[in-house]
């Protein structure tokens, strides 16, 4: 098993490429399973996720190409299988995302009950029910859940989610624009990578409006076909970077991103008092050798502040100047990287869904843990900042969701290096 070895106090400055969204790409890659004719999708991430999703495509029928450029080309006319196996989708939640394709295009889907981060409660019951409102009948048996449409198609209907749900609100899109009629989703999800695979699915032929809004309007069409499309960058990746820059008191620049997906966590770092410039894709942070400051924080639903950016503010927090608060809503069980960053001299209090943190000047190197995908984040951003070395041990969770994490970090002057354990 392999772990990041970080020896820290090195003041971050630099250029970084940000990848494409491996939330955007995932659910885009599962809706490929609508197009008739080949679909090309571009600016994919080199992740794990990545490889499974396709390994899922790959194994019921679908013929996949991975282009010189990692854009990957995908051709369904050969789908023979419309069961996603538990041996691929318990290492991934996003696997559930192809049920809303299989319904929709085939009538019919077996997809086991889905695996990923340990973060809290993320039922499935708001997807399940909004398929069965389009007509489908659901039965969960065995860890999976069986599905078929009795009449071959889904049928318009008005959905209302009881909570915002990012992956329900995709999947159901998915389900129906292949629909008969017209299918209202209400409370939805309104993230940035909502609106990419409303866009994708456009192009291939949907008719979805509101995307971004609460109010998703979709007019069911009677096939979709294939197109190009490249995914939109991470703006959680990019925020990473931003803080890594903020809390070693350097300048990094974000290139191939996208300013006007990230105002929450700008408008917070400016608090911090960083300097932020911006381009059309560009984003530059500098702190000009200062500590930041700290600030107070509450995640909630796009567009407020996001929950995967929470872990690294918290971290922000620990090396601040002041006394900040940390509030997580949206899942019950992501302070977990807080005692890893209590091992690194952090003053860090939690109580219920509320994390207290006292600003030190100086972290220490230890050995740590990651837990979840943004928790191994902030752990390599403590590692950066903290005096002597760290290791961070069972890193396949930040592989999950960073690429290259620590070729883009020794480009920007961090002493980092992956080792075996």
């Amino acid at each position: 098993m392999e772990k990041l070895r970080i020896e820290g106090g090195n003041r971050l400055d630099g250029d970084v490429r940000i990848s494409g969204a491996k939330n955007s790409a995932l659910p885009i890659l599962a809706a490929t399973l609508l197009a008739h004719g080949v679909m090309r999708v571009g600016n994919l991430p080199h992740l794990h996720d990545i490889t499974t999703m396709l390994e899922l495509l790959g194994c019921m029928g679908v013929a996949v190409a991975i282009n010189e450029d990692m854009s990957v080309e995908t051709d369904c006319a050969g789908v023979n299988s419309h069961i996603a196996p538990y041996d691929l989708v318990r290492t991934m939640r996003a696997s559930i995302l192809v049920l809303g394709p299989l319904l929709g295009r085939y009538g019919k889907a077996e997809v086991s009950l889905p695996g990923g981060c340990a973060i809290g409660s993320r039922p499935v019951d708001l997807h399940l029910r909004g398929m069965e409102a389009m007509g489908a009948e659901v039965e969960v048996l065995d860890g999976y859940i069986k599905a078929h449409v009795p009449g071959g198609r889904l049928h318009g209907a008005n959905i209302f989610l009881d909570t915002v749900t990012v992956t329900g609100t995709e999947n159901i899109m998915m389900a129906a624009v292949l629909a008969d009629g017209i299918v209202t989703i209400e409370n939805a999800a309104r993230e940035p990578e909502v609106v990419d695979l409303a866009n994708c699915l456009n192009a291939m032929g949907a008719k979805i409006s509101g995307a971004g809004t609460d109010t998703l309007v979709i007019e069911g069409v009677e096939k979709l076909y294939g197109c190009s499309f490249d995914v939109l960058p991470d703006r959680i990746e990019t925020g990473t970077y931003l803080i890594a820059a903020a809390v070693t008191g350097g300048r990094v620049r974000t290139k191939d991103t996208d300013p006007l997906i990230m105002e929450a966590v700008l408008h917070k770092l400016e608090e911090a008092g960083a300097e932020i410039t911006t381009g059309p894709d560009w984003i530059e942070l500098n702190m000009h050798g200062r500590r930041p400051k700290a600030v107070n924080v509450r995640t909630a639903p796009h567009p407020a502040f996001p929950t995967d950016m929470q872990a690294q503010f918290m971290v922000l927090n620990a090396v601040a100047e002041g006394t900040g608060t940390v509030i997580e809503t949206v899942f019950e069980n992501r302070f977990m990287h807080a005692q890893e960053l209590v091992r690194l001299g952090a003053d860090i209090h939690v109580e219920g869904n509320t994390a207290i943190v006292t600003g030190r000047e100086k972290l220490r190197g230890a050995p740590v843990m990651a837990t979840d995908l943004r928790a191994s984040a902030s752990l390599v951003l403590a590692a950066l900042v903290a005096e002597g070395v760290t290791e961070v041990n069972r890193i396949y969770h930040i592989d999950r969701g960073y690429e290259c994490i620590e070729e883009k970090f020794q480009q920007l002057g961090a002493n980092i290096r992956r080792i075996s354990a």
